[in-house]
């Protein structure tokens, strides 16, 4: 595709959807919620053909929603970045509170990994003592107690 005197390549939704994780229904999906920066060129035959910016922000919005970002929000952002500049501080106040967000998942799962990591203290220091039978039997009539329990 020639543009302005210099050769842009362009890519097809296969390729994009490759570089991206994407899938063809998503990128098609992404496309009608307006989740873009901007239109996705088309051959004569209609076939889309993105430009490499539109892989760039595609790849932005995957960490975006993969780290839990709203489809409002994500379809927020993507407004005001189409709008482009003056609305910078709008966009840093999403950005913001969707950094907090991730911040407090991160601070949960960190909880989360300290409880697995003293149950698997628990299991090893118990099998490496033959100590391990009824560790956690909540079948068992009787239940001693067991201040590190299963």
């Amino acid at each position: 595709m020639e543009t302005t005197g210099t050769r842009t390549e362009t890519l097809g939704i296969g390729e994009v959807a490759e570089r991206t994780g994407l899938g063809v229904h998503a990128l098609r999906f992404y496309e009608r919620e307006g989740l873009l920066v901007g239109p996705v060129a088309r051959t004569s035959g209609g076939r889309r053909r993105y430009a490499p910016v539109d892989v760039e922000w595609l790849s932005i919005c995957v960490r975006l929603r993969e780290s839990g970002m709203p489809l409002a929000d994500l379809k927020r952002f993507a407004k005001l970045v189409r709008h482009g500049p003056g609305n910078e501080a709008e966009r840093l106040r999403l950005l913001d509170v969707h950094r907090q967000r991730v911040e407090e998942q991160i601070r949960a799962l960190q909880e989360c990994r300290s409880v697995i990591a003293r149950k698997v203290d628990v299991y090893a220091e118990h099998l490496a003592r033959g100590a391990a039978g009824g560790l956690w039997d909540p079948t068992s009539t009787s239940r001693p107690d067991r201040p590190s329990g299963g």
